[in-house]
């Protein structure tokens, strides 16, 4: 155990500090039941640490009095490989990049990416339910696990790895745990389902007329190659403009960005040639008027450029600097009118430049407000709350979700608060008493101390 260092009081994009304390770095579960037993008795509550990726102030404690820091980040052994069964058993410190080379090594395929997935951990991905750009096909973070170890807030460990896609008995304590962000109990390993490696793979930026084209899009594609559609990513011209400020030197895929564009990925088995594939979807598409101009990715070279870009967004926006930015969902049929009637309000309230893009496939929008350009977010101090309280409300009264992928963390507490239906503020708070009484298990984050 040693002082926290203060990249464990930070989160990536220093919008949130945290208080000075303690950081313990345990190298088994039995360490981590040993450790939360301790502060189980002494009531000092314990803030779960994986890559610090997270951007919701989860991994943080915001206020006094100073917590113990529970870094997984030395638990990062892979237990076992089960080619046959498509299963990896990891600890909850191996990094997503890590299964997934992994994964790759047995000719399998782990879906969770993002751009974060070089420093985040399997344990911080499982505690938040984090999403990506592959949940169109393969689903969330929960989808990808059978089964999770765990120390529960008694310090008892929870033997819960198995591999079964089969098992009724009783209540799922996985997905209790997977979400609860920390909270419920800390996980310390998971066991994970691979998939086939695609082995044609086709990728293309297609230039679309408005969201709402993209959305008919997304049925063209479905309708062409079924659940083939690994990722289906809409980005508007602002990214573009925003990356050619910041990366000069990122090669873009058009000449002039187009007002919308969607970055689309399908993935088959072998003897299938994609690229032909994506070609027919193109000519489907313009014949319909949904697409005017697009590029086809003609290497793996270039295949990665185009994915280097849209992943290069979130930092080109953190240079830019977001008066205020939001992780949403509102289901797809809303999205097109959605955004056209946020930007509207937003601008009213504000003159501001708009950049909403994200993962259309699923619903999910980073819908983020930024300073007129010559600007920067001190000329808007004091607007970040009317802005994220006037999207939200927008958010929620089209049955959506303020927080869509980066979970509640203590950001997003009070907003839980606003929006959450009592039923069920009700029953997760009667669940956090039960399990957790003393509340030391992540304490003030989803649920604010009471």
């Amino acid at each position: 155990m040693r002082t926290a260092d203060p990249n464990y009081l930070e989160e990536p994009r220093g919008l949130f500090h945290g208080t000075a304390g303690f950081v313990a770095l345990p190298r088994s579960t039995e360490d981590v039941a040993t450790i939360v037993g301790i502060c189980g008795k002494a009531r000092v509550g314990l803030v779960p640490y994986g890559g610090g990726s997270g951007l919701v102030a989860g991994q943080i404690a915001l206020t006094p009095p100073a917590t113990l820091i529970l870094s997984l980040e030395k638990m990062d052994a892979i237990r076992a490989v089960y080619p046959s069964e498509d299963v990896i058993v990891v600890e909850a410190g191996v990094t997503v990049a890590t299964v997934q080379d992994a994964a790759q090594e047995i000719g399998r395929l782990f879906p969770l990416s993002y751009a974060s997935q070089d420093s985040a951990r399997i344990g911080g991905g499982l505690s938040v339910n984090s999403g990506g750009l592959n949940v169109v096909r393969y689903g969330m973070a929960r989808d990808a696990c059978l089964g999770i170890e765990a120390v529960l807030p008694n310090g008892e460990i929870l033997h819960g790895l198995k591999r079964l896609r089969k098992d009724n008995t009783g209540y799922d304590l996985r997905h209790l745990l997977i979400g609860a962000e920390g909270t419920l109990g800390i996980i310390t390993a998971a066991a994970l389902k691979l998939f086939p490696l695609p082995h044609a793979v086709a990728t293309a930026f297609l230039s679309v007329p408005s969201p709402d084209a993209a959305l008919s899009l997304l049925g063209i594609f479905r309708d062409q190659v079924g659940e083939t559609v690994s990722a289906f990513e809409l980005i508007p011209d602002q990214a573009f403009d925003f990356l050619a400020e910041t990366h000069p030197d990122l090669k873009q895929p058009f000449s002039t960005p187009p007002r919308w564009s969607v970055l689309a990925e399908i993935g088959l088995g072998a003897g299938n040639d994609a690229e032909a594939l994506m070609g027919r979807v193109f000519e489907a598409a313009v014949a319909a008027d949904l697409v005017d101009d697009g590029v086809i990715a003609q290497s793996g070279q270039q295949r990665g450029e185009f994915w280097s870009l849209r992943e290069t967004i979130p930092e080109a926006n953190r240079r830019i600097g977001s008066i205020a930015s939001h992780d949403i969902s509102v289901p797809l049929s809303e999205i097109g009118d959605f955004i056209k009637d946020a930007s509207a309000r937003i601008s009213a309230i504000i003159p501001c430049r708009i950049n909403a893009f994200g993962h259309l496939g699923d619903g999910n929008l980073h819908f983020n407000v930024f300073p007129e350009k010559g600007k920067t977010r001190a000329d808007y101090a004091g607007k970040s709350g009317e802005v994220t309280r006037c999207l939200h409300d927008m958010v929620m009264a089209r049955g959506g979700s303020f927080s869509a992928e980066h979970g509640i963390g203590r950001a997003k507490a009070e907003e839980l608060q606003r929006y959450g239906d009592p039923a069920k503020l009700a029953a997760m708070r009667a669940i956090k008493t039960a399990l957790d009484p003393d509340g030391i298990m992540n304490p003030g984050a989803v649920l604010p101390e009471a």
